[in-house]
């Protein structure tokens, strides 16, 4: 452990969208820089992912991914973060790891916020020389520095 890095027993790591505050969860996700959208399309991506993954503190949220699998070789990660208070003490390392951990033998891809890529790099995880995608709103995309 790093001399910032917090004791992961005192979260709760929640596995199941049953109890998840949505409004609580679209806020997070914003805090954390990862678009605006609105809780009830949270809800529907995050019920519609195959692995999901929320990390509470005292009843709070303050974690968050998920990820899409064709269960067999194909997989991709979304939506992980981190409450800005509890970025860099390994909260989101553990995060990515667990979601990982259920996807072993598949590729996963992801787009990482820009300027994470260092932290994705230190779990493994490798630029692609090849990548396209095609964007609901390019012009967002274009303004944050994911697409030229």
């Amino acid at each position: 452990m790093t001399e910032n890095a917090i004791d992961f027993n005192d979260f709760e790591f929640v596995s199941t969208t049953a109890d998840v505050d949505f409004t609580e969860l679209a806020e997070l996700l914003q805090q954390s820089g990862l678009a605006d959208f609105d809780a009830e399309t949270r809800q529907r991506a995050f019920e519609g992912s195959d692995i999901v993954l929320f990390v509470y503190l005292d009843d709070q949220l303050v974690g968050c991914g998920r990820a899409l699998s064709d269960g067999a070789y194909e997989a991709a990660l979304y939506d992980v973060a981190v409450a800005p208070k509890l970025q860099g003490q390994g909260l989101g390392r553990a995060i990515v790891e667990r979601i990982l951990s259920q996807l072993e033998g598949q590729n996963v891809i992801f787009f990482a916020s820009v300027g994470k890529e260092p932290f994705y790099q230190k779990l493994g995880c490798t630029r692609m020389k090849t990548g396209m995608a095609r964007f609901a709103r390019p012009e967002r995309m274009r303004a944050r520095g994911y697409i030229d």
